[in-house]
C-alpha cells in the first residue's frame, strides 16, 4: 500500500495527477531496475522504444503506487520497489518486451521486473516468456497465409490438369 500523508502537499498532488494521466492513457506496463545504466544507455533505450511509440519513465515508486491503485489497476506494488522506470506501452507490449530483454543483453544493468499488461500481472519469467511469442503482425500475417493456403493449393491443382492434358498430348504427338 502506498503511504498517503495526512496532510496534502499541491506539488505531490500535481505530480500524482500528470502521473496518473501518462499512466491512465494504456493498460500494458512493463516495470524495470535501470539502476548501474548510464545516461548513453538510457537515452539510446528511450530511442528505440520511441520508435515504437512507448514512453520510458523513470518513476516515483509511492507516487505510481497511488497512481495505479486511482486507476483501479490489480496490484503491481512489488514490482515497485527500488529505481524503478515504467515501459508506457499503447499496443504490441510482447515487442517491447523483446527490445527491453535484447537490450539487457547488450547492458545487463537493465532488469525487467515484472508487467502488467491488461488485467493481468506478470514476473519477471512470464515476461520474458512473453517477450518471446509472436508480436501481432507476426500472427496476423501466419494467419492470412493459413487462410490463404487453401486457395492457392486448389489454384494450383486446377492448373495442374490442363497442363497434364497438354504434356500428355505432346508426348503422343512426339511418339507418332
Amino acid at each position: 500500500m502506498a503511504i498517503i500523508a495526512k496532510k496534502l502537499q499541491e506539488s505531490k498532488t500535481k505530480a500524482i495527477g500528470e502521473l496518473k494521466e501518462s499512466l491512465g492513457n494504456t493498460n500494458d506496463y512493463i516495470f524495470t531496475n535501470y539502476r548501474g545504466l548510464t545516461v548513453e544507455q538510457i537515452t539510446n533505450l528511450r530511442k528505440q522504444l520511441r520508435v515504437k511509440e512507448v514512453e520510458y519513465k523513470v518513476v516515483k515508486n509511492n507516487f505510481a503506487k497511488i497512481a495505479f491503485q486511482q486507476l483501479s489497476t490489480p496490484d503491481v506494488s512489488a514490482y515497485l520497489v527500488g529505481p524503478t522506470a515504467v515501459a508506457i506501452t499503447p499496443r504490441d507490449s510482447n515487442e517491447v518486451a523483446k527490445i527491453l530483454y535484447d537490450f539487457s543483453k547488450e547492458a545487463p544493468a537493465l532488469q525487467v521486473k515484472g508487467a502488467l499488461v491488461g488485467e493481468t500481472v506478470y514476473s519477471a519469467a512470464q515476461t520474458e516468456a512473453f517477450s518471446r511469442l509472436p508480436g501481432r503482425l507476426e500472427l496476423i500475417s501466419m494467419l492470412m497465409s493459413v487462410i490463404n493456403a487453401p486457395v492457392r493449393n486448389l489454384a494450383a491443382a486446377l492448373n495442374d490438369i490442363p497442363s497434364r492434358l497438354v504434356r500428355t498430348v505432346k508426348a503422343v504427338a512426339d511418339k507418332k
